[in-house]
């Protein structure tokens, strides 16, 4: 069976540059590598597809051979074989997939710098009113955490003393071990991937370079936060391990169940009951709004229970705007209850006296249900 065209196999033309090869053979063995497709022998034949594509083309003298006289420049040993991997393959090899598979071969990314490992995010839960998050507020929260060390200055080692570059990485926090043409770099098993040894550890810290305390931070909450709402407060989180940088605080709000008012982004919703007679012959009512303000409501004759009324701009504020929403109030009618012989006797004439007119939705609904039936 003919071998496949070794710019068909790496999907690009005669004319790529390395820069796209590299790309494009990145991009295919990151889908089919072997760690990534356990079990899967068509993944790790296409695999040992690419490489053999990519280490022939990525050679300049190999390429000009193969495009000159085919796969037939690498046959009976010619140009060494297209399977010979010597070192600056190895090499190429090992950037593309330190690049690639980086968390299994050196751990996050990111998470060191010269040594110094960075402090881990905190997430703190804070619980307001809706008068706060209306008016804004700043809070205070107290919380353990880890801060640098003041013995040791954070660096881990005693007073007089300093951490010494590890012998075994040369300070880099990784070890590259050859495994066939692959160069594999692992965590320095030595400095833990510091790129530093402690040989006098500071009393107070173990070496860690910080310390277990409770410490107090004020946080402002701006006006119209929301449920929910996330607070990032940068490097106020744990310390780094031997002088890093600190991680974040973020604080995720929660707002109290308000005992009146229901939200609804920055509207605010009230039900407010009235009586029959109140709402049979109008009137108005008083509500107090959360600025702690009052407005009066008027009431049309005739309200119907469930009726709303928009008050404009007494909702809550928009978050980092000078907008503010509507406070909706909604007229619930109560059936009287209790009711004394006298009031029993005047309802009775009412209902005597009472039409069509008087009630025209039940009478319409109760129409219109007989003539559909």
């Amino acid at each position: 069976m003919a071998k496949p065209d070794f710019y068909e196999t790496l999907g690009v033309s005669k004319t790529a540059s390395e820069a796209e090869m590299k790309a494009a053979f990145r991009k295919a063995a990151m889908q089919c590598h072997p760690d990534r497709n356990p079990g899967d022998t068509a993944a790790e034949a296409r695999f040992k597809e690419l490489n053999e594509a990519y280490q022939t083309l990525s050679d300049q003298q190999k390429r000009a051979a193969y495009d000159r006289f085919g796969h037939a420049a690498f046959e009976n040993g010619g140009m060494g074989g297209a399977g010979g991997m010597g070192d600056g393959f190895a090499s190429s090899m090992s950037d593309i997939f330190e690049d690639l598979f980086g968390e299994m071969m050196g751990g996050r990314r990111g998470q060191r710098s010269g040594g110094r490992e960075r402090g881990s995010d905190l997430r703190y839960n804070l619980e307001i009113t809706l008068e706060e998050a209306f008016h804004g507020k700043t809070a205070t929260v107290r919380l353990p955490t880890s801060v640098s060390c003041e013995a040791c200055g954070g660096s881990g080692a005693k007073a007089g003393s300093k951490p010494r570059q590890c012998g075994t990485c040369g300070g880099h926090g990784r070890v590259r071990a050859q495994q066939g043409f692959f160069a594999i770099e692992r965590t320095c098993p030595a400095c833990g991937g510091r790129g530093e040894t402690i040989e006098n550890p500071c009393t107070s810290c173990t070496g860690a370079g910080r310390v277990q305390r409770e410490r107090s931070l004020s946080v402002s909450i701006p006006a119209g936060v929301e449920d929910g709402t996330r607070i990032r407060v940068a490097g106020e989180g744990e310390a780094g391990v031997r002088g890093g940088p600190a991680g974040d605080l973020y604080i995720f709000l929660a707002l109290k169940p308000h005992p009146f008012f229901q939200r609804d982004g920055a509207d605010l919703f009230c039900r407010v009951p009235i009586s029959m007679v109140q709402a049979a012959l109008g009137g108005e009512f008083t509500v107090h709004t959360v600025d702690g303000t009052e407005v009066k409501v008027k009431i049309p004759e005739g309200t119907q229970s469930g009726k709303q009324f928009k008050i404009k701009t007494k909702g809550m504020p928009v978050l980092r705007s000078r907008d503010r929403g509507d406070l909706h109030i909604q007229a619930n009618v109560e059936t009287p209850q209790n009711l004394t012989r006298r009031q029993r006797e005047l309802l009775a004439e009412f209902d005597a006296e009472s039409s069509n007119k008087t009630h025209p939705e039940s009478s319409g609904f109760f129409a219109r249900m007989k003539d559909f039936f």
